[in-house]
């Protein structure tokens, strides 16, 4: 909308109110010092004083806006009291209010220097746009040694043709955010912020994006020293009804985080808007306006405290892929350990069938994963979050797969470290998954050309026993014969059957065993008779 109506006339509606309601973590009370008149949108000046925007009469003649016929808008000052009471309230400042509007201010953090919303008025001429209407702008004003407000002059992007207002200055006093309808803008009204250079020019305003601004109304914005900017909006879904406040963290880049709906009883089913914080250690108190029924006038302040304060928690998603080192493919059933950086341990993970683990972490921490799984070396990564909302940490970590030992002591016996060959029941032939193993030999034999094997082979007691070693005895040569066929001299490698001569457990054939426990006994082991030429033995 390209008038007054914009920015106020959402201000101008009947109500009543409870004098106090407690509800969650917020206790909220209307304030006495409201009028029957609209009373809205507070800033603090100091840690005493409060500034505010009212149409009540100050008993001067004054001209009525048409829309509502109230009194146009005018600043004024009051002492907060216990309990957020506002008392001692007076007109802000005659050199800031004028016979048109005056609205919604904000301080440099020095408070020399303040920002404030008036209708385009400047130098005793009414600025309108082609259609006749009169659109806002925001003015800077100095306050000079005898505490007087002057030097007032407008911001450079205000423009008889579209409005801006509802100025916030952040800590460092470097950013000004602001509402416009500028060309560029998303919604109705949307946020914009501007760099207030160390010269005292200004940057180019910049849109806040569509994570904010919405196809309706943003409204009031307040930044508050954690970089938070709270706001008021029409068109969201979490929306109770009305005008409802959110917040959003500035990131970097001017880029802003997913919004957080303040929920009640900040927000209920009229507008809420104008939220401010209390500036200090314990950001757990400050004020925000409404039209909710029950109230004293159009619009009143409320003061709210909440108990903890209000936080916008930041917290990142760390995700990762756990891989083989030499393969590159991924690792099911790795073990990630997320670490603080104490090196206390804080939570566990396992790797899904893609490799994968996921933590939530709080931000501008650092951590450490270490990932590990048997038969690997581990790996491990550090990291620290930022101050991202919603931000995301990706790592990739990569387990170097340990060599198998080449042989292992076995029954006090030296033996090429394979696994079990399999034959087909009551046949020698080689088969596929065996040939692998055999392969094995072949690599040991060819690595140490003085070694010298004995494959022997086992049966289970079940049958007659010669027959077992006449069996054990085929399956030893017909592995033999297989190694030999890969080039290995004949002389270097015996083929013996043991039968069931040397059971490796009970299952001598007096006692009932299960098949996993014959399986045990039924084996081909490759014994190294020179073991010596190996240089070491593997335990």
């Amino acid at each position: 909308m390209k008038n007054f109506i914009f920015l106020f006339s959402f201000l101008f509606v009947s109500f009543t109110l409870l004098a106090q309601t407690t509800a969650g973590e917020y206790k909220v009370d209307n304030l006495d010092s409201n009028t029957k008149f609209s009373d809205f949108g507070t800033a603090y000046y100091g840690d005493s004083k409060i500034i505010f925007s009212s149409a009540r009469n100050t008993g001067l003649l004054k001209s009525k806006w048409k829309p509502n016929q109230q009194p146009y808008l005018d600043l004024f000052e009051g002492v907060i009291g216990s309990n957020g009471k506002i008392a001692d309230v007076k007109a802000f400042s005659n050199h800031l209010n004028t016979k048109f509007h005056e609205a919604a201010v904000s301080f440099t953090p020095d408070q020399k220097t303040v920002y404030f919303t008036r209708d385009y008025y400047y130098e005793n001429n009414l600025g309108k746009d082609d259609k006749g209407v009169t659109n806002l702008a925001i003015y800077r004003a100095d306050v000079s040694p005898t505490g007087d407000w002057s030097n007032v002059v407008p911001m450079p992007f205000n423009n008889e043709n579209y409005s801006v207002g509802h100025p916030s200055v952040n800590k460092e006093g470097t950013k000004l955010f602001f509402i416009s309808d500028m060309p560029g803008t998303l919604g109705a009204t949307d946020l914009y912020v501007v760099d207030i250079n160390a010269d005292g020019t200004y940057g180019r305003p910049q849109n806040l994006g569509s994570k904010v601004n919405t196809k309706g109304k943003e409204m009031f914005p307040f930044i508050d020293k954690e970089n938070i900017l709270y706001f008021s909006s029409d068109s969201r879904n979490e929306g109770l009804g009305g005008l409802d406040v959110y917040a959003s963290k500035v990131l970097e880049d001017n880029k802003m985080s997913d919004v957080l709906h303040l929920g009640a009883p900040v927000n209920g089913d009229a507008d809420d808007f104008a939220y401010i914080l209390k500036n200090g250690d314990n950001e757990n108190e400050g004020f925000f306006s409404s039209n909710r029924s029950g109230g004293k006038g159009d619009d009143d302040i409320y003061h709210f405290v909440s108990s903890p304060p209000l936080k916008i928690e930041c917290n990142q998603v760390v995700s990762g892929v756990v891989n083989n080192n030499k393969t590159k493919e991924t690792i099911q059933g790795a073990v990630v350990v997320l670490f603080d950086d104490k090196d206390n341990e804080i939570e566990t993970a396992t790797t899904g069938d893609k490799g994968t683990f996921f933590f939530t972490v709080p931000c501008e921490k650092s951590y450490k994963v270490v990932a590990s799984k048997e038969k690997f070396e581990s790996d491990e990564k550090t990291f620290t979050t930022d101050d991202t909302i919603d931000g995301k940490v990706d790592l990739l970590l990569f387990l170097k797969p340990i060599p198998e030992p080449e042989v292992v002591v076995v029954r006090e016996r030296v033996v090429v470290n394979i696994n079990p060959i399999y034959f087909d029941f009551d046949k020698a032939n080689i088969r596929q998954d065996a040939a692998y193993e055999l392969d094995k030999v072949v690599d040991i034999m060819n690595k140490y050309p003085d070694l010298l094997i004995e494959g022997g082979s086992h049966t289970d007691s079940r049958g007659p026993a010669e027959y077992n070693r006449i069996l054990s005895s085929r399956r030893a040569n017909a592995t033999v014969d297989y190694i030999v066929s890969k080039g290995i001299d004949r002389s270097r490698i015996s083929a013996k059957g043991y039968g069931e001569t040397q059971l490796v457990n009970h299952c001598d054939g007096t006692v009932k065993c299960i098949e996993a426990e014959h399986q045990q006994n039924r084996r081909t082991e490759f014994v190294i008779l020179n073991p010596d030429v190996l240089g070491y033995i593997t335990k």
